[in-house]
């Protein structure tokens, strides 16, 4: 076999992946090689643009996430191979929603703080949760009185959500232009802030089923068409918070 064929190494490249079950980046793909017939990192790189190209037809894809390639099911068939599973998806409620999508827009950031943009208190068991699904961690103390804990996002979100990094996430305002919610109550913040406390209050209403295999958008248009939509633009959050930092 010739490594340095594109076209020769892409069916390799396939077999590997669908054996893996899991990213792998461009130098743990080279490690499988024998040093004599290591193919270069642009070989490699070619090799998996063919690969990428001979899926385009075919009920899945090859995505590059923050972890590495992977091979997987295209999302609109997610709700039928889903079904393989007997066991239910877990429900998450707007309230922790919200609260990841606060933490991915404006990390790191304290527990407070969360509270301070949606003006009510954050469950402990939310934070739980996220940290558990590791889609969240500790990354440090902010140096105020308490020394509250900082949080961040994780390479696990990111590969979930099929994300190479942060700077992946979608803008809100484009998310909204997709699925506008009735301006009576995305521009009335005292009316958003009611209903998001009503809505913390009841877990089990608005929630959401988050597939095995979805994107980030996809999230936060569902999370955007649920009863209130979100009480806040992040992007605004995000450029203040730059501001902020500016000598």
């Amino acid at each position: 076999m010739n490594y340095t064929d594109p076209k020769q190494l892409a069916p390799l490249l396939e077999a590997i992946l669908l054996a893996a079950g899991r990213p792998l980046t461009l130098e743990r793909l080279a490690e499988l090689f024998d040093e004599y017939e290591r193919p270069e990192p642009a070989h490699l790189r070619a090799g998996l643009a063919v690969l990428g190209g001979s899926c385009r037809k075919r009920g899945f894809e090859l995505k590059e996430v923050a972890s590495g390639y992977r091979l997987q099911v295209r999302e609109k068939y997610a709700p039928w191979v889903g079904r393989l599973w007997e066991e239910r998806p877990p429900r998450y409620s707007r309230a922790m929603l919200e609260t990841l999508a606060l933490i991915a827009y404006r990390q790191p950031i304290t527990r407070g703080e969360i509270e301070e943009v949606r003006g009510v208190a954050v469950n402990s068991q939310i934070v739980k949760t996220l940290l558990e699904r590791d889609w969240i961690r500790v990354v440090g103390y902010r140096d105020v009185p308490g020394r509250p804990a900082m949080f961040a996002t994780t390479k696990t979100f990111l590969d979930y959500f099929d994300l190479r990094s942060l700077d992946q996430l979608p803008p809100l305002a484009e998310v909204r232009q997709l699925e506008p919610e009735p301006a009576s109550v995305l521009e009335d913040p005292e009316l958003s802030l009611a209903a998001l406390e009503v809505g913390d209050a009841e877990e089990e209403e608005g929630t959401l089923v988050i597939p095995e295999r979805t994107s980030f958008r996809t999230l936060l248009t569902e999370l955007d068409a649920m009863e209130t939509g979100l009480k806040t633009d992040f992007d605004d959050l995000r450029q203040a918070v730059d501001e902020e930092d500016e000598p």
